[in-house]
């Protein structure tokens, strides 16, 4: 499983991506399609049609690695907005590789204080 490190961001690559494109396709589908840098080192996650397929693309020091998950009985909870990007959360993306939708209601969001009384 993906870990990903405090500061790296994680873009989703909304709609459908076809799984066939491998490190040249789907790098460049983040600097046009995305208008991102794919050697910023962030995570750019793709799924497939039918949902079943996730790749993850990223550069690491001196190369591209690319994770790929594809599920035998179930479907990733896709966001169904079409537009080009969404970023998310790492804690959002592991949600999305559990099998859970990204919005969790019930989940303790983020507090921000200024003092401590």
């Amino acid at each position: 499983m993906l870990s990903p490190s405090a500061g790296l961001r994680v873009y989703l690559g909304l709609g459908q991506t076809d799984m066939r494109k491998s490190i040249d396709g789907l790098s460049i589908l983040v600097s046009e399609k995305l208008k991102e840098d794919p050697f910023s080192g962030h995570l750019f996650v793709f799924c497939n049609r039918r949902r079943t397929i996730v790749k993850v693309l990223y550069w690491d020091k001196n190369g591209f690695c690319l994770w790929h998950k594809r599920l035998e009985k179930h479907k990733f909870l896709w966001p169904e907005d079409e537009s080009a990007v969404r970023e998310i959360s790492s804690r959002e993306l592991g949600w999305l590789m559990e099998g859970l939708s990204l919005c969790q209601p019930d989940a303790h969001v983020n507090l921000s204080y200024t003092t401590i009384c």
